[in-house]
């Protein structure tokens, strides 16, 4: 895993035989528990993890929104990097650029729009600004020219 100011966040993942159909291909709702998996990486990695981000400020981070764009299939055994990078630090939600890569092959790529809520009625609130804050130093500039 890494992951700096203006760089983008990797993770490298196995394809498993859960994650496949009877033909040894990924299922195609397997790429978003990769994806999710990715961006609960790259927020821990920041130091927030999803547990305290609800204990310390009341938050939690939803899907809003998600664009995917399938190119090639993954397969039993193939090793993804899956990447994260901030497009988009708004007071109330993020969007982040994804991909899915192996052998420096892309085969996915998506755009996500994750919306801040309160961790109890599930409200949109805005996130704290010290987060806020932090979250906005790690934006890049085109985050999908390197994904």
């Amino acid at each position: 895993m890494s992951s700096s100011p203006q760089q983008l966040f990797s993770l490298p993942t196995r394809v498993y035989w859960e994650d496949t159909d009877a033909g040894g291909v990924v299922y195609h709702a397997r790429y978003v528990a990769f994806l999710e998996r990715a961006r609960t990486e790259w927020m821990r990695g920041l130091g927030h993890g999803q547990e305290s981000l609800r204990a310390s400020h009341g938050l939690v981070f939803a899907v809003r929104a998600m664009r995917i764009d399938f190119r090639a299939p993954a397969r039993l055994d193939d090793m993804l990097e899956v990447t994260v990078g901030l497009r988009e630090c708004r007071r109330a939600s993020l969007v982040v650029d994804q991909a899915i890569e192996c052998c420096g092959r892309r085969l996915l790529e998506a755009q996500v729009r994750l919306a801040a809520l309160e961790a109890t009625g599930f409200r949109p609130r805005a996130i704290p600004g010290a987060l806020h804050e932090q979250l906005a130093r790690h934006v890049i500039d085109n985050p999908g020219a390197d994904a």
